[in-house]
């Protein structure tokens, strides 16, 4: 499995560098512990005004080794591996972690609202001047420092830094739903590969089972023993299941693209996978949906960003509101003043409060603009939930749904060969007609692309009913049942 280390935008929030996270196993430990367990971090908050941060370091100092290492291209890669290159390599993963990092930097800006500024200013100069015939060169050097420090604002400092900080969670939560969403892409890339690999493999079997066929069509006819329709009938058949391997083929082609392209490679890149022994599951379980909907919106990261946004936008009306607001700085502003070698050194301190009296009604709706913000980030959060609502509901219902198509494919798959068996001695046997045969084949064959595809649409459904719930892990790399979250399981 390729080395992962990832940095974190909080850590580096709160430390002042991106730290790169030592290397493990485990394909979705890209964050630090405070980053998984869901956003909410041990360490004190960073912004509280008796907490001394170090100034972040620039962006240039960040160490540069490569997070991940992209393994061999001759690699047969498993499963874990990968979900493991899809999370490392991925332009969406890379845009979201960099999304974070820039609002990392914009909660510092805002951070820097409460420490005090400092100002320099330098003059030197020459000053001529002429009068009545007389001349007079006087040279003049300046200095002067402003020191100014807002004490009181009326909340507009700590609702702007509030905003910063729902935003950085909004941001650090929508990565954490970009990389289950990515995860679940390259599952779904690579089941469907191993998918796809089978029907073909069904598809050849098939045209083998047709080939033969028309081969005893042929030879009963050349016997004299069958007309010369079932030589067609059987010849047609054989044809239709080269096509069928044909298709099978280029859909093979298809999905190995796909995977490609889930695992930020370009498409027509090779991608070698290790041979699956895929399970064939037979769960039982029971759920209670009110539950799992209630685990799902308290889990689900894109509901906690859109959760952070309406608390950023609520901030931001407070904001808007304290703008209008009077403030009131301390200033010092001592000044240094040479001029022709006299010197003079002055100094002012002392207190301004700056009331705002008219602004052309721009405070009102700037603070209306704030609210309509406000009411449509809450609808937002409502749709949201709803969605959330949906999506676990269809995940749950495709889930049982493949759990029984699991079930039904396998006695389905049983009967076919059987049927096939004896439809194929009958005819050799000179006592059945070649309609028979060729439906039992054309059954047997479709019986055996539905056991496959159901193996792998159940491993599929569980994994998209864990994404719904926000619960996408390592556990999903598992085939057995432990894999299956939030659900109470009771197997016979």
């Amino acid at each position: 499995m390729a080395i992962l280390s990832r940095p974190c935008p909080t850590c580096y929030l709160m430390t002042g560098f991106m730290p790169k996270l030592p290397a493990t196993p485990l394909p979705l430990a890209l964050l630090c512990l405070a980053c998984v367990s869901g956003g909410s971090h041990g360490a004190p908050d960073p912004f509280s005004l008796d907490t001394r941060i170090p100034a972040p370091r620039p962006l240039d100092q960040e160490p540069v080794q490569a997070p991940c290492l992209p393994p061999a291209s001759d690699t047969a890669l498993t499963l874990a591996q990968v979900v493991d290159e899809a999370l490392c390599h991925h332009p969406q993963t890379r845009e979201a972690w960099a999304n974070a990092r820039v609002q990392a930097n914009l909660a510092g800006v805002a951070r820097g609202a409460y420490l005090p500024t400092l100002n320099a200013a330098l003059g030197a100069g020459r000053r001529h001047q002429e009068v009545a015939g007389k001349r007079d060169d006087q040279r003049q050097e300046t200095a002067s420092l402003n020191f100014s420090y807002l004490l009181y604002d009326f909340g507009g400092r700590a609702a702007s830094l509030d905003s910063s900080q729902q935003l950085l969670e909004a941001l650090l939560a929508t990565e954490d739903a970009t990389r289950q969403r990515v995860f679940l892409n390259a599952l779904q890339a690579y089941y469907q590969v191993h998918a796809t690999e089978a029907a073909v493999q069904a598809a050849r079997e098939s045209e083998q089972a047709a080939r033969e066929s028309f081969k005893a069509a042929e030879a009963r006819y050349l016997a004299g023993t069958a007309t010369p329709a079932d030589r067609l009938q059987a010849q047609t058949a054989f044809s239709q299941a080269t096509l069928a391997r044909i298709r099978a083929e280029g859909s093979l082609r298809n999905a190995q693209g796909a995977l490609a392209h889930a695992m930020g490679r370009d498409a027509h890149v090779p991608v070698r996978l290790a041979p699956i022994q895929i399970d064939f599951p037979e769960p039982h379980f029971e759920a209670d949906l009110a539950a799992l909907v209630a685990q799902a919106k308290a889990r689900r990261p894109d509901l906690q960003a859109a959760e952070a946004r309406y608390q950023a936008a609520r901030s931001d009306v407070a904001a808007a509101r304290a703008a209008g607001m009077p403030s009131l700085s301390l200033g010092i502003t001592p000044t240094y003043q040479a001029l022709d070698g006299v010197t003079s050194r002055t100094g002012s301190i002392g207190l301004t409060l700056s009331i705002p009296l008219f602004t052309g009604f721009a405070d009102s709706y700037r603070i209306r603009a704030a609210e309509a913000r406000l009411d449509a980030s809450a609808a937002q959060r409502e749709q949201l939930a709803q969605q959330v609502a949906l999506d676990v509901w269809q995940a749950y219902q495709n889930l049982l749904t493949a759990t029984h198509t699991l079930r039904t494919t396998a006695d389905l798959l049983a009967s076919a060969q059987a049927s096939e068996q004896v439809a194929l001695g009958r005819y050799r046997a000179g006592v059945g007609n070649i309609l028979d045969l060729l439906n039992a084949q054309s059954a047997l064959a479709n019986a055996r692309l539905q056991r496959i595809q159901s193996a792998f649409d159940w491993h599929i459904s569980r994994a998209s009913l864990a994404q719904a719930m926000g619960q996408m892990d390592k556990r999903l790399l598992d085939t057995g049942l432990s894999a299956l979250p939030a659900l109470s399981r009771n197997t016979p």
